[in-house]
């Protein structure tokens, strides 16, 4: 089966007040694009990569591309305003014959190939698949004004991370299902569970971060010196 893997690059991380955008940071010497293409171009699981940016880095991200050599790459391509038409663009990009498509977030840069793998697995067995971790700490739910409603049992709770693994046909319906658009999805599940399908979730990795803040990326850049 074959399977493509769309990467999301197009945010402009206001959260990590850089002057440049969060994927083209420094770490260890290189992008931190460039650590998260390399391990996605490495594993067996996936046959190409589509690289959807802001519109303004896709010079700047081909130039990535062909210096530090990252073959599976087959496209870049020009994101949308929101996640939900950045997506949608690297849907449209995806071959005919794909089966299998892995979604994403660029600036987690420390997926490994044991997690691609069983994503990649559990997708093709269920349909969708999301990686995540369960949650640590304890939860509480709050009002407006930040008065303390409950306190959930947190074994029910899990950090969604990625990559979200689906089966292409169901990607693409859950995707196309009008009024999508009006929501600020920031999870591709989102739109699966909108369908009324169960999607999978698999333990990840706690190393696996999200680098969004200045905080994110100094312990990002201590994981990686650890690495």
């Amino acid at each position: 089966m074959k399977s493509e893997a769309i990467v999301a690059s197009a945010g402009i991380g206001k959260r990590l007040r850089a002057k440049i955008r969060k994927p083209y940071l420094n770490l260890l010497g290189k992008p931190i694009l460039v650590h998260t293409l390399q391990a996605l171009s490495n594993s067996k699981d996936i046959d190409n990569i589509i690289v959807v940016v802001n519109r303004l880095d896709k010079k700047r991200c081909e130039r990535i591309i062909e210096r530090y050599r990252i073959k599976k790459v087959k496209a870049v391509v020009v994101g949308g305003r929101y996640r939900y038409s950045s997506v949608r663009n690297g849907l449209n990009s995806l071959d005919k014959d794909t089966d299998i498509v892995i979604i994403h977030d660029a600036v987690r840069p420390f997926i490994d190939d044991d997690i691609i793998g069983r994503s990649v697995r559990c997708a093709k067995r269920f349909g969708a698949c999301v990686v995540g971790a369960p949650v640590i700490s304890t939860i509480k739910e709050v009002d407006g004004t930040l008065k303390i409603l409950s306190t959930p049992k947190r074994k029910r709770f899990w950090f969604a991370q990625t990559p979200q693994v689906f089966r292409k046909a169901l990607i693409l319906r859950a995707y196309n299902v009008k009024g999508n658009g009006r929501f600020t999805l920031t999870d591709d599940a989102a739109c699966v569970e909108r369908l009324g399908v169960k999607v999978r979730m698999i333990m990840g990795s706690y190393r696996n971060i999200k680098i969004t803040t200045p905080e994110d990326l100094a312990v990002a850049r201590g994981l990686a010196k650890c690495a």
